[in-house]
């Protein structure tokens, strides 16, 4: 404000106007109104205050005021009731790449059976098998000859033309002293990997000098393409194979945990001990040798525990002597049997593969490709 020593010129209407200071009595009266004010303003507060209770360890911890523990159990007591976990579909679980290493095609209506086939089943074609093996994720099949179709692979061979080698391999049964070479390259060209020796399927038996030669001459056949040889033998023969497999040169591959008979099996206990069975020592014998595969397969043509209880103790053994030579399938369309669900089977197979890192990828897809070269 400008103006002279007395007087003011008022802001609004810059008319000239006297200055009249406070006394000191007025300002000091001023100040002790407002403190008084202030004081009681802080009077009525803490009266306020002193209604409301402290929350407690509020007083006793400063860290009280900011400990966020009881939060954070609140929002996980409302996740765990307002979710569920509910588990991957099978089809979502299971390796990718994974093959199944045995299954089955057959026409009859197209394709006619042997005369001497012990069972007449219904068609299964190609397409069904391929509609099956993607409710369980599976793209990669290994097409194994029945015995219903003896030496005639006709309808594997077409099969296998239709699914295409990227998919599909073959395992046929042949004449081994009736078979020439250029057939042989035109089945590699397909995708034919191995040749099969079934005897359980048909109630073959014979002695170790007749399987001896038998496997020998397949042998001879194969060992220029690298084919594997694969046997459908009961449990109790198995000791026969030892002194061969190592004369043969080529990979052999047992099926279906190699045909034991479990029909006597108490299945109310967990104490199984497979060593008990006919050939299971022999069979953890060749496994550990090195040319030797198997199948976990088919349970339901061995064991009568809904829970395969002893199929389990069998595959735990061979897992520890051989996890690399141990291979999964689902032996569609189970022939002679209806009303097969595989599916528990194979969510076993997963979970006894579970606490080791890869063996699962193993089981389901790396020895398939390894025991059939080319895959």
């Amino acid at each position: 404000m400008r103006g002279c020593r007395n007087s003011i010129i008022h802001p609004f209407t810059e008319r000239v106007v006297p200055w009249l200071a406070p006394s000191l009595k007025e300002s000091t009266m001023t100040l002790q109104k407002y403190l008084l004010r202030g004081a009681a303003g802080t009077l009525r507060f803490h009266r306020l205050v002193s209604f409301i209770p402290p929350r407690p360890g509020l007083l006793e911890s400063p860290r009280a005021l900011f400990n966020t523990s009881h939060l954070k159990e609140e929002r996980r007591a409302y996740k765990e009731e307002t979710t569920t976990t509910q588990p991957l579909p099978l089809k979502h679980r299971i390796p990718h790449g994974t093959w199944d290493t045995h299954m089955h095609v057959v026409e009859p209506q197209r394709f006619p059976v042997s005369t001497n086939a012990v069972y007449r089943p219904p068609k299964h074609t190609v397409d069904e098998a391929m509609t099956f093996e993607s409710t369980l994720g599976i793209g990669n099949i290994v097409l194994v000859q029945p015995s219903i179709y003896g030496t005639d692979n006709s309808c594997l061979l077409e099969a296998l033309r239709n699914v295409g080698p990227s998919r599909g391999r073959g395992v046929v049964v042949i004449d081994p002293t009736n078979i020439d070479t250029k057939t042989l390259e035109e089945w590699h060209a397909l995708g034919v990997r191995g040749v099969r020796v079934n005897l359980k399927s048909v109630g073959r038996v014979l002695n170790e000098e007749e399987l001896t030669e038998t496997l020998l001459q397949h042998a001879q056949v194969v060992r220029p393409f690298g084919w594997t040889i694969q046997v459908y033998v009961s449990l109790d023969m198995v000791p026969m194979l030892e002194n061969v497999v190592p004369q043969l040169g080529v990979k052999l591959c047992i099926d279906h945990f190699g045909g034991p008979d479990l029909s006597t099996i108490a299945h109310d206990t967990t104490s199984f001990d497979p060593y008990t069975l006919p050939g299971f020592s022999s069979l953890i014998s060749l496994l550990r040798a090195g040319e030797t595969y198997v199948k976990i397969s088919a349970p339901y043509r061995l064991s009568k525990d809904e829970e395969f209880r002893d199929l389990e103790a069998m595959a735990r053994e061979f897992l520890e002597v051989a996890p690399n030579r141990v291979i999964y399938a689902t032996d569609w369309p189970h022939t002679r049997f209806s009303g097969v669900n595989i599916g528990p089977f194979t969510e076993i197979c997963l979970r006894i593969c579970a606490n080791e890192p890869g063996l699962a990828e193993r089981v389901f897809r790396h020895n398939a490709e390894e025991m059939l070269d080319g895959i």
